[in-house]
């Protein structure tokens, strides 16, 4: 497990994933980056690789992550993500095992563990509550509970689903922190999630889909300070 700085939640993972690289992403996140600094909300980015280093330079407040890493050491592996390198570009985190980057779990166990070596925060995404609570065995810093049926399609997960896959996280380490995701389109679909009771939450399609990428994402932010706030207080 990363024994860095812990995420301070609420939280919010935007992931670009294929739809926006270079100088457009790259204005993304830099609004994302004034968004995180004005409502007091981290954010989590997971640009293309080649985005990494251009986006952790230009930006202050931001998290970048990698979308994925493989569990090598320096040496031989053509076409593989190294760790090291990663870290390098200037990211501070990876995420793993996503629905369409799927990984074995000796792998996975593997990468969680490489990613603690170099100092890299660890994101992972689990389907099921069951799959959640196997994950949280292996000490990830944060898991992402989201339904992989749900994904890209508008339809968020209910609040039952939200509270079991934080309390099979939780049961096995209290540390884990908790983004309950899938189908998150609106900014009220964000609001309903953290007050819910999780730390943080985050989309795709949500904001890349939006006529108003920019605008869609500040709502998204704004509104999980608002829930965060009535939950637990102002600070």
């Amino acid at each position: 497990m990363y024994k860095g700085k812990r995420i301070e939640p609420p939280f919010f993972e935007i992931g670009p994933k294929c739809y926006m690289y270079g100088q457009r992403v790259l204005k993304l996140a830099k609004a994302a980056d004034k968004a995180s600094e004005k409502y007091g909300v981290s954010i989590i980015f997971t640009p293309q690789y080649t985005d990494i280093q251009m986006i952790s330079q230009e930006t202050s407040h931001l998290y970048v992550f990698a979308q994925h890493m493989d569990p090598i050491v320096v040496g031989r592996g053509l076409g593989s993500v190294l760790p090291e390198a990663v870290k390098a570009a200037g990211a501070v985190g990876v995420m793993l095992n996503h629905a369409e980057k799927p990984m074995n779990v000796g792998d996975l166990h593997k990468a969680i563990i490489r990613a603690g070596e170099v100092g890299l925060i660890s994101i992972v995404c689990a389907d099921s509550t069951e799959e959640a609570a196997a994950i949280a065995e292996f000490g990830p810093d944060i898991i992402v509970a989201e339904p992989t049926a749900l994904i890209g399609t508008g339809k968020t997960s209910d609040e039952d689903y939200v509270l079991r896959a934080m309390a099979a996280i939780k049961k096995i380490n209290p540390a884990i922190q908790v983004l309950p995701a899938a189908g998150i389109r609106t900014a009220s679909d964000v609001y309903r999630i953290i007050k819910a009771g999780a730390e943080g939450t985050g989309t795709t399609s949500g904001i890349m889909k939006a006529k108003d990428p920019e605008g869609m994402m500040e709502e998204m932010i704004r509104s999980a300070r608002k829930a965060w706030d009535e939950v637990h207080g102002k600070k």
